[in-house]
């Protein structure tokens, strides 16, 4: 082909670009200014099973059955010899006939070399029907996974629920009220978890947001345990922030074993007053707090005794690496759950353990 050899000693950047394209194991199209095939990979060939010596000096849009002549791909074209657009990363489906649907991303390169007359275009395409069809799968899979915790958050919760509802008919039942303090109390614990699982299950994140979660778990505190809720209010102030469910249930747990210790300790006579839960962040410094306007902590720090409760708050807090501080309000009492950068891992407040026994 004299022709041919004589254009290619002539122009050795075409020479250049078929060397490319026929040496390259990623499929590529090497095109005319009228986009007309001048070379095409033996890759590109075999993955979309075009016949190599019919495929030269046909247009990028009549290869195949016709499925290559999708009308945005020949707008970007026009658009990319024109030099209003660069064609990066373009991705569409194609669909030969009596095949399957295939998708495709194309990067396409104008190789004008200062020469109008003699525009060229290098194409490369990437078949990723395999990546996307994974995806997909993972996407569904992961939907189903969302669907089925859900469900099993959602059954957790009643489950729980129940287990709450037999504790608090055996405490009505109980004879001895240790035995029915015990079994509120026990309710309460159940309770706190119970909520958060229903929290979950209706949430389209896997994260708990705290205003929600303290409100609902004081509400069935306050529901369970206060007898008159006009003269004994427990209230709740937290911002609209959300945190992980495992730190969500450390922080309900630490609120239901206080919110306790003040109703038992705090109001021993069944006076009026408040309970207030609060919860304040900065990034990652947070500080939960139960204050009361009961009577307030003990005279005599040595003749109070670590309960139940109070190892729960203390081992909850070391979890978290936070501190506990108990203060003195005038009236009342405030036990603080602090969480900073500074807070040690094994935290054991000497003032939190002279909280009232549990």
């Amino acid at each position: 082909m004299p022709g041919s050899a004589k254009l290619l000693a002539d122009d050795p950047s075409l020479s250049l670009a078929l060397a490319m394209v026929y040496s390259s194991a990623t499929p590529l199209l090497l095109l005319d200014g009228e986009f007309a095939v001048m070379a095409a990979s033996a890759s590109f060939c075999g993955a979309f099973d075009i016949d190599p010596a019919h495929a030269v000096g046909k247009p990028l849009f009549s290869l195949g059955t016709g499925e290559w002549d999708v009308p945005q791909l020949r707008s970007l074209m026009d658009a990319t010899r024109s030099g209003d657009a660069e064609i990066d990363a373009y991705e569409t489906e194609l669909r030969r006939q009596g095949g399957q649907l295939r998708c495709v991303i194309l990067n396409v390169r104008k190789l004008a070399y200062d020469d109008p007359d003699n525009l060229r275009f290098l194409v490369a395409v990437a078949d990723v029907t395999e990546a996307r069809a994974l995806a997909q799968t993972a996407r569904e899979l992961a939907r189903d996974n969302d669907l089925l915790m859900q469900e099993v958050r959602h059954r957790v919760a009643n489950s729980l629920q129940i287990i709450a509802s037999v504790m608090m008919l055996n405490a009505r039942r109980a004879s001895s009220e240790e035995s029915r303090g015990h079994l509120r109390d026990a309710h309460s614990r159940v309770m706190s978890v119970a909520d958060l699982q229903q929290l979950l299950a209706v949430s389209t994140r896997d994260v708990v947001n705290v205003r929600s979660y303290l409100t609902k778990l004081c509400g069935t505190i306050a529901a369970s345990m206060i007898v008159d809720p006009d003269a004994l209010v427990l209230s709740v102030s937290a911002p609209d922030v959300s945190v992980e469910p495992d730190v969500s249930v450390s922080l309900g747990l630490i609120v239901t074993e206080l919110v306790i210790n003040s109703l038992k300790h705090g109001f021993p006579d069944g006076v009026g007053g408040t309970i207030l839960v609060s919860y304040e962040c900065d990034g990652d410094l947070w500080t939960l707090s139960v204050a009361d306007s009961g009577i307030g902590m003990p005279i005599k720090r040595g003749t109070a005794r670590a309960g139940l409760g109070t190892s729960i708050v203390q081992a909850l807090a070391r979890q978290l690496r936070a501190s506990v501080v108990v203060s003195a309000l005038s009236p009342g009492t405030k036990v603080s759950v602090v969480h900073t950068a500074a807070a040690p891992a094994e935290a054991d407040n000497d003032v939190a353990k002279a909280q009232v026994a549990v």
